[in-house]
């Protein structure tokens, strides 16, 4: 695959001088014969004017020294314009900011069309921004799991089309082509890539570290170290870390097991603020991982921690930006057994993917037993203020186990509500990258700031409370993200699957074709939960669920195996969330190839 290259994006300031550096030009002039009469707060474009709805008439607003578009105002070019250069597109971005060269890729049947820009089912202007695309970059993480386990993707095919995938890159000798049925999920397992994995050994205890064996790197570069998987048609990409908690042959069982939902590199993006977990008992160190899919992506962080130089990763210091430059598919990991890497912050100048995660550990510190965090962070521009949050059942505790939270701030001065109140729950937040900690919660409450924040889950480990389930990480999704259509998968090898449904009070959700009846209201949040399981294998057989609502709704897939656990929100959109904007659930019929 060729690099997909961004173009500087000229400054408003200087654009009329050096419009000739900043791609090709385009100009929106929505129909000016449109009805006489208009909405206050609509706007049109006539040319490069932009109009804007005063009295129920359209006036002149704005003279836009580049390009008018009627959704965003003046900007430097039209979305989904651009011009082609063989396979090359030179296309303007979604917010309309300026230009990125795009390769439009025939492994994922792509081609660049008469706009200028790629066309196909994979084309990113088809897929919209969400969890559902066509070219993933599974990446493993620190995990102190025997090596007699695999490291994992499902590939769950959202289309009624079979698709055509390929693997290479990571630790595979040649690439692994094969098809995923219609409606349908293959399971690959891949060999681990050792330098992420931190240690290779046949028991947990082998890479525990002192005093059982000997230390391991905490931090490493891995050039080339990602999967590169893309594939013809619209897929979701799930990566376990470790697949199985049971496998024949195996000299134990594999203890330390989380999963994460993938995003699909058109959905990537430059800032990142960073949830992980603390260094706890056992030294098993806090991680952050950061993949590039493009050549000569120049990626600084600020880490929460010091961390050491090993492994091909340079030493970093708290509060102190660094940056490291990247080639497509290298992964730096970073990690502190000394500290905690939540609230690091990541920022690029080509979209990257982040990971939080964890070697292995306890929550809270000291209870039994440690297992393995990952999670894909949101993108910056993806969060909001708003989200819910609901503590994961166990078959003993089916109205939630006690969980903890975090709250990380992106802005200084954050606040924060609850509904419904939460006791002794913090309500200020002073810094970007500083959080806040809601411990042994089994409650269900909407969290409201007045800036951005990410907020993490956290499952508690078995020894505290219902006997079931080892810690694990998922992310809440903004209430903005919220979507009518998922195809989610849950693996048939766990004992138990729980899918955690959030929807708002009277819609109509519909899981495998059956009704979703057992909501229960939050607070006076307008939102309700309910909670399905024992969730099955799907209609098929093989771990692949649908779910519909009359509304946007968000779902949370988790599920318990011996002594392990895993979590990950079953899917989101991705789209930009300006600060301030606020929600209220409406019908919603937007079920379509962009949003599924």
């Amino acid at each position: 695959m060729q690099p997909v290259r961004l173009v500087t994006v000229c400054a408003f300031f200087v654009l009329a001088a050096l419009s000739g550096a900043c791609g090709p030009t385009s100009v929106a002039d929505d129909d000016d014969d449109g009805p006489s009469t208009c909405s206050a707060g609509q706007q049109r474009c006539d040319g490069n004017v932009l109009q804007t709805c005063q009295d129920g008439t359209f006036a002149d607003s704005q003279t836009c020294p580049m390009a008018c578009d009627a959704t965003l105002g003046c900007v430097v070019c039209v979305p989904n314009t651009g011009t082609c250069n063989g396979d090359i597109s030179s296309a303007c971005r979604s917010d309309g900011s300026g230009y990125v060269d795009v390769y439009c890729d025939p492994v994922q049947g792509m081609s660049c069309g008469p706009a200028g820009v790629c066309e196909g089912a994979c084309s990113p202007i088809a897929l919209g921004e969400s969890y559902v695309g066509c070219d993933y970059w599974p990446t493993v993480t620190g995990n102190m799991v025997s090596q007699f386990y695999d490291f994992a993707v499902a590939v769950s095919n959202t289309t009624s089309t079979p698709a055509e995938v390929t693997i290479d890159g990571g630790a595979l000798a040649s690439p692994d082509v094969f098809t995923v049925a219609a409606n349908s999920v293959a399971i690959r397992r891949l060999p681990w890539v050792a330098a992420l994995k931190l240690c290779l050994g046949n028991s947990w205890q082998n890479c525990a570290g002192p005093p059982n064996s000997p230390p391991h790197p905490n931090s490493s570069r891995a050039n080339a170290g990602a999967y590169h998987l893309r594939s013809k048609v619209p897929v979701t990409v799930y990566q376990f870390n470790a697949l199985d908690y049971f496998k024949p042959g195996a000299p134990e069982n594999s203890y330390t097991n989380d999963a994460s939902l993938l995003f699909p590199s058109n959905a990537w993006r430059n800032e990142y603020y960073v949830a992980t977990w603390q260094q706890t008992g056992n030294l098993s160190p806090s991680l952050l991982a950061v993949t590039a899919y493009q050549d000569l992506t120049n990626v600084t962080i600020t880490t929460r921690a010091n961390t050491v130089a090993e492994g091909g990763a340079p030493a970093f210091t708290a509060g102190t930006p660094q940056m490291v430059t990247l080639g497509k598919g290298d992964v730096l990991q970073l990690g502190t057994a000394a500290s905690d890497l939540t609230g690091s912050y990541v920022t690029s100048d080509k979209p990257v993917q982040v990971i939080g995660a964890h070697y292995c550990a306890n929550i809270p510190d000291g209870a039994g037993y440690c297992d393995h965090l990952e999670e894909s962070m949101f993108p910056v521009d993806a969060l909001s203020n708003r989200y819910i949050v609901n503590a994961p059942a166990v078959t003993s505790l089916p109205n939630g186990k006690q969980q903890h939270v975090r709250i990380v701030a992106t802005q200084p001065n954050t606040t924060l509500t609850y509904d419904p109140p939460q006791a002794g729950a913090p309500t200020a937040i002073a810094n970007p990258g500083d959080f806040v900690q809601i411990a042994r919660q089994a409650a269900s409450y909407m969290i409201t700031a007045n800036h951005k924040v990410l907020v993490a889950q956290y499952g508690q480990g078995s020894s505290t409370g219902g006997g079931t389930g080892d810690p694990d990480i998922a992310l809440a999704v903004p209430v903005e993200q919220y979507r009518s259509f998922y195809l989610f998968h849950a693996p048939i090898n766990y004992t138990t699957n729980y899918v955690d449904i959030t929807a708002p009070v009277g819609a109509t959700v519909m899981l495998d074709g059956v009704a979703v009846t057992n909501f229960t209201p939050i607070g006076a949040t307008g939102y309700a939960l309910a909670r399905v399981t024992p969730l099955g294998n799907g209609p098929l057989g093989d771990g692949n669920h649908s779910i519909t609502g009359t509304m946007p709704f968000g779902i949370q897939v988790y599920g318990y195996g011996m002594d392990t656990s895993y979590w990950y929100p079953g899917g989101l959109n991705l789209e930009l969330v300006p600060i301030g904007r606020l929600v209220q659930p409406v019908a919603d019929d937007r079920v379509t190839a962009t949003r599924r």
